[in-house]
């Protein structure tokens, strides 16, 4: 009769052992394989500066051009899509102070005459590196643009005056990015645009 007890007493505190296994693994989730290493996604110590390369026209080889084209496509639509949504906040990062200013005057003017921009920006069609060259501290790259943009700019009637709602078009820009090679800020910055 008292290995009885025994077997009870053992099934039970399997079951409670059981239960709290489940809701543990139900609180903290369960290893799947795909975790990211916390040591890489969070380093301990900065790295030391001597060991930095800073990018410079020497070392602006196919990589990093292939590397800075993926960042100019984000910009290039981040630009495009923030200045038409009246949004300069969301970009002033990205942007010179000349070019910056520029974009102002011209959401003011637009504001003034009580005009709306309406943009979709479709994507890239290609964006290719025409120049880089060395400007003192200054690395200048100027990128050629092909996307398809659908826009049209209305009057305070909700009128199309300008662009086509429903026509999708072939849009060439000519930017120019720049980078200060003496500095470990990452960010380039559009310094001039030609369309």
């Amino acid at each position: 009769m008292n290995y009885s007890f025994e077997y009870i007493d053992i099934i039970l505190l399997a079951m409670i052992a059981g239960f709290i296994f489940l809701r543990l693994r139900g609180i903290l989730g369960k290893k799947t394989g795909f975790e990211e290493d916390i040591n890489a996604s969070f380093p301990h110590e900065a790295p030391p500066a001597q060991t930095k390369t800073q990018i410079n026209e020497k070392n602006f080889d196919e990589s990093a051009k292939n590397e800075f084209l993926k960042g100019a496509k984000i910009a290039y639509e981040s630009i495009i899509t923030s200045f038409s949504n009246g949004k300069l906040i969301d970009i002033k990062n990205l942007l010179s102070k000349d070019v910056h200013d520029q974009f102002e005057d011209a959401l003011k003017e637009r504001k003034n005459k009580l005009l709306k921009s309406e943009t979709t920006f479709i994507g890239i069609n290609s964006a290719i590196i025409k120049e880089h060259q060395q400007n003192k501290n200054m690395l200048e790259v100027t990128v050629e643009f092909v996307s398809e943009i659908i826009s049209c700019v209305k009057d305070k009637e909700n009128k199309v005056i300008n662009g086509d709602p429903q026509k999708i078009k072939k849009v060439h820009d000519m930017w120019k990015f720049s980078k200060d090679t003496t500095s470990s800020n990452p960010n380039w910055l559009l310094i001039d645009t030609q369309a």
